[in-house]
């Protein structure tokens, strides 16, 4: 997993971006609408969430899901040297047309993080880490360049290079892997099934009743697990797997993690 500190948020360091860079719809995960650049109605002064301990019962669980990766920190400290939106109204929109592509930018490093450990991907080693030079050179643009910067291209690059590293790390699993890349498995009743290192990259999983299932190493690269059920599922070694996705999902204290995720605070709720 990823374990360089730039890529964990630090709300701490950050002028709470995600409370006002990103819009928002009302809807099951929000309880308004919040266009983009607009500061949430909940937001403090002191860029404190007011509403943060009860996020889920206010009817925005969407919050609690959310991960920036450390792209916050990164626009706030690095990009805009400390600078905040609250100074003036250019500075304000700057920032709102760079967090949402930092955030992107960050996630590709995540994910270039953690393939550069994985057993079976050492031939790649190399390229894992100029791909992630390459990208995180992209990060530490000015502001407008930042913002301009394509990251359907940048992925386009990237992601080749991700799936051969998946590939090369599942081949290691013995017996014949499971394909539902891309997948429609909503509501999908797949409790106590053997998905030990299948390639379930993008796969819609909402809702779907994984308890029990064998997911270990699994590439669940983003795979939607929201309100999936994980109760007793075995994610030990599953690859790219991110902590926003086990938080929207349901498990429960037998649910198995990957190395360096936390169990979120509502599966024992």
């Amino acid at each position: 997993m990823a374990a360089s500190s730039e890529l964990h948020a630090d709300c701490s360091r950050c002028f709470a971006l995600c409370c006002v860079a990103l819009p928002f719809a009302k809807s099951a995960d929000f309880a308004a609408d919040k266009p983009a650049g607009k500061p949430c109605g909940n937001l403090r002064a002191d860029y404190r969430c007011g509403i943060h301990a009860d996020l889920r019962t206010k009817g925005f669980s969407g919050c609690t899901v959310f991960d920036c990766f450390g792209a916050g920190q990164k626009v706030s400290q690095v990009t805009f040297g400390g600078r905040d939106w609250r100074q003036d109204a250019g500075t304000a929109r700057a920032m709102s047309a760079a967090f949402p592509v930092m955030r992107q930018l960050h996630e590709l490093l995540w994910y270039l993080d953690e393939a550069q450990g994985l057993a079976g991907a050492e031939p790649l080693r190399g390229a894992l880490r100029k791909g992630y030079a390459d990208v995180d050179r992209l990060t530490r643009q000015d502001p407008a360049a930042l913002a301009g910067t394509d990251v359907a291209e940048v992925r386009g690059t990237v992601n080749p290079l991700l799936l051969e590293a998946s590939e090369l790390a599942r081949a290691r699993v013995p017996g014949k892997k499971r394909s539902h890349r891309g997948a429609d498995l909503i509501g999908a009743k797949l409790r106590n099934a053997k998905l030990r290192g299948a390639n379930l990259r993008g796969a819609c999983l909402i809702a779907a009743d994984l308890a029990g299932a064998d997911l270990r190493e699994a590439d669940l690269i983003g795979a939607d697990l929201r309100d999936a059920a994980l109760g007793g599922a075995d994610l030990t070694g599953a690859i790219f797997v991110t902590q926003s996705q086990l938080d929207a999902a349901r498990g429960d204290a037998k649910t198995r993690l990957p190395h360096g995720l936390s169990r979120p605070a509502h599966w024992n709720a």
